[in-house]
């Protein structure tokens, strides 16, 4: 059976970079106090904002989570399943 590499995303620093900067950008601190003009299909662009900030958050912790971490647990299970079946 070949070994995978072990790879945990919390070592990767780029990953936490990106991660910081979808939060910063999810909280709009950086807009003007008391904004919410223009609207955009009667919601203030502001809240569009924030919605595509949490999408974008929401697939780039899926996009991690599925191709940057694999972590010893699946081959411990693995086993602990080949040994129930023995």
């Amino acid at each position: 059976m070949e070994k995978k590499q072990i790879k945990e995303p919390i070592r990767k620093k780029w990953i936490w970079i990106a991660l910081l900067l979808i939060v910063i950008g999810n909280v709009p601190w950086y807009l003007p106090i008391g904004s919410y003009e223009p609207l955009i299909f009667g919601v203030p662009y502001w809240a569009l904002i924030i919605v595509a900030f949490s999408l974008i958050l929401c697939g780039f912790l899926s996009w991690v989570t599925l191709r940057e971490w694999n972590i010893v647990e699946d081959e411990e299970e693995a086993e602990k399943r080949g040994k129930l079946d023995e």
